[in-house]
């Protein structure tokens, strides 16, 4: 099982950067891909983006390449999202799943667990 912990949401300005982490507890952290969705209030939940077990694939929503990166630190059992040129339509609460082996990791139903999210809101 594996438990996580969003966090580095906030407050920010359109064009504005933040860095969101993802704590994950258990020894078996490096064995899970992982990923980032967010939602916005009356919309569903998205992908973001998401990272392989060992780092050496990510993969993006088309509307997040180049502004946002996908990074893990399987020492720390943390995974990063770091967004650039905010925009006000990425507010949403951002989400961090978990899985072994999704078959789609842009698919909100092929991760098994998911963090309480944190909030990003960026003013126009």
């Amino acid at each position: 099982q594996v438990q996580l912990v969003e966090s580095g949401g906030g407050l920010v300005q359109a064009g504005g950067s933040l860095r969101l982490s993802c704590a994950a507890s258990g020894r078996t952290f490096s064995s899970y891909a992982m990923g980032w969705f967010r939602q916005a209030p009356g919309k569903e939940r998205e992908f973001v983006a998401a990272i392989s077990w060992s780092g050496g694939s990510t993969y993006y929503a088309d509307s997040m390449k180049g502004r946002f990166t996908i990074s893990r630190h399987n020492a720390k059992n943390t995974v990063y999202l770091q967004m650039n040129s905010l925009k006000p339509e990425d507010t949403a609460v951002y989400y961090c799943p978990a899985d072994l082996d999704p078959s789609d990791y842009s698919e909100r139903y092929h991760y098994d667990y998911w963090g309480q999210g944190t909030q990003v809101t960026v003013s126009s």
